[in-house]
Formats: C-alpha cells, sequence, structure tokens
C-alpha cells in the first residue's frame, strides 16, 4: 500500500480547513484508483463552480496525494490563505505580466519532482446553463505534451448545485451529492512524434481531453452532451477579463508563458 505523500504543515492546515467546507456535500468517488499513488500526473477537470478548487483538493487528497493548482498570484498578498498558497507548493499566475512563464517553469519543476498538477482546460467556470464543457484552451495540451507523465481525465458534477457562481445562488440543503469519475489515461503518444508544440497538434490534444472529460461528465448525468461546445474559449476570455475566479485561467497563463514558442503550422 502506497505511503501518503507528504504535504507539510501548510497543507494540513489547507486540508483541516477544506475537508469541513466540503463536507456540504455527499461524496460520490467512482475510479479514485486510477489517480497514481506515487509519481508525476496531470489532472484533467471540467470547472463547474467556485467550489470546485476546494471539493477537487480534497478529492485528490483523499487519494494521499498532494494537488498542485494554478493560483492568482495576487493570492500570495492574502493574510494566512497566502501562506497556505505559497507553503503547500501551489503555483502562482501572473496573467499578463513578464512573469508569466514563471507558472510554466514551476508547472514543469513540479511534473519532473513527481508531483499532481490539477488544470482546468476551459480556465474558468462554464457559462453553459446546463453544465457542460465549453471550448477549451490549449495550456493543458501543451504541459501535457512536454512532458511524458499520465494524463488523466475526470469529470466532476454537483458543486454547481450547491453554489452557481454566475446566479450567486448558494443551495447547500437538502444536502447535494458531488460526483467525481476518473478515466483512463489518456494516451497522447500519436502526437509527441511529431511537432508537439504546432497549433493544430496543440487543438487537436485539447479537443482529444475536453472530449474525454464531457464523456465522462455525460457518464455521470447519465445524460446525452450537446454536439457543440458551449462557447468558444475566445468569447469567454473577452467577456471574463473582470471575473473574480479562485483558480483563474491557469490555461491561459500556460499560452501566454509560452508566447516566445510560436506554432509552425500558423493555424
Amino acid at each position: 500500500m502506497a505511503r501518503r505523500e507528504k504535504g507539510g504543515f501548510w497543507v494540513g492546515l489547507a486540508a483541516a480547513a477544506f475537508y469541513p467546507l466540503t463536507a456540504i456535500g455527499k461524496r460520490v468517488y467512482l475510479g479514485a484508483e486510477k489517480i497514481p499513488r506515487q509519481g508525476p500526473a496531470v489532472l484533467v477537470m471540467n470547472h463547474i463552480s467556485h467550489l470546485d478548487p476546494a471539493v477537487d483538493a480534497v478529492f485528490v487528497h483523499r487519494q494521499k496525494r498532494v494537488p498542485r493548482f494554478f493560483l492568482k498570484a495576487s493570492l500570495k498578498d492574502v493574510p494566512i490563505f497566502g501562506r497556505i498558497v505559497t507553503g503547500s507548493g501551489q503555483i502562482p499566475v501572473a496573467r499578463g505580466s513578464s512573469a508569466a512563464g514563471d507558472s510554466l517553469k514551476a508547472a514543469h519543476q513540479a511534473l519532473q519532482e513527481g508531483k499532481v498538477i490539477v488544470i482546468y482546460p476551459e480556465g474558468t467556470i462554464t457559462k453553459d446553463p446546463l453544465g457542460w464543457p465549453k471550448e477549451a484552451y490549449s495550456g493543458a495540451a501543451r504541459l501535457a505534451l512536454q512532458n511524458d507523465v499520465p494524463v488523466i481525465p475526470i469529470a466532476r458534477w454537483g458543486t454547481n448545485q450547491i453554489f452557481n457562481g454566475y446566479t450567486k445562488k448558494f443551495t447547500p440543503f437538502p444536502r447535494k451529492t458531488v460526483t467525481h469519475l476518473v478515466g483512463d489515461p489518456i494516451d497522447l503518444s500519436a502526437y509527441r512524434g511529431g511537432n508537439p508544440r504546432s497549433a493544430s497538434t496543440l487543438r487537436e490534444v485539447t479537443a482529444v481531453l475536453m472530449d474525454e472529460v464531457t464523456r465522462l461528465l455525460a457518464e455521470i448525468r447519465h445524460e446525452e452532451p450537446p454536439a457543440k461546445k458551449p462557447e468558444t474559449a475566445a468569447e469567454t476570455k473577452k467577456a471574463d477579463s473582470g471575473t473574480a475566479d479562485v483558480v483563474k485561467d491557469p490555461a491561459t497563463a500556460l499560452d501566454e508563458a509560452a508566447a516566445a514558442e510560436k506554432p509552425e503550422d500558423g493555424a
């Protein structure tokens, strides 16, 4: 039996805060054994509520791993919480600045050190009223292709029924069920042999990642997803420029960080 990954004092403090918070919903974990108990991994997830980071952090921690999220760099300045962010090894994102590349370097370093990174390719919570994933950014694909580590799709459903971030409606009772369904690692070997940094490859891999997440979400919901994504990433980027998300647009941060790595096919 694998031992729990050591997190230290600050991870323990975060757990002490998040575990009671996430107890607001009933937990259902399906396929959790597919998350590696040791070694690096990228966990690709959908994003439906501002509760997701806390709920997902507890989910990963219950699998004996310490999750690393992309957080807005400004959160480091928040009293106490900022110390937790820094002490627990989270990755600060300095959007639109010369330090944007630091988040990409930190992500690569974390994977090289055998850590688990959680990323929401959509960047922010979906605006689809039915909660289906929107078009995603390519940052997650870039991270996955540049690191030969397990890339694991995970769908989560139920947090949006507790707290809807856009209507600001908080409905803790009656108690809702929050379900996580973990899929098999996605084989990206076919995309590593050519030019993994080309625009066409990044678009294709992004679609592969999100199609699998959407398939898992459909399985949880026992519904068919829409044939077309609710909205495009470009539209959401413009609309969300002022949205205060807890984990804000990490995929876009990776895109910005790698701006110098221009796609070769010009697509």
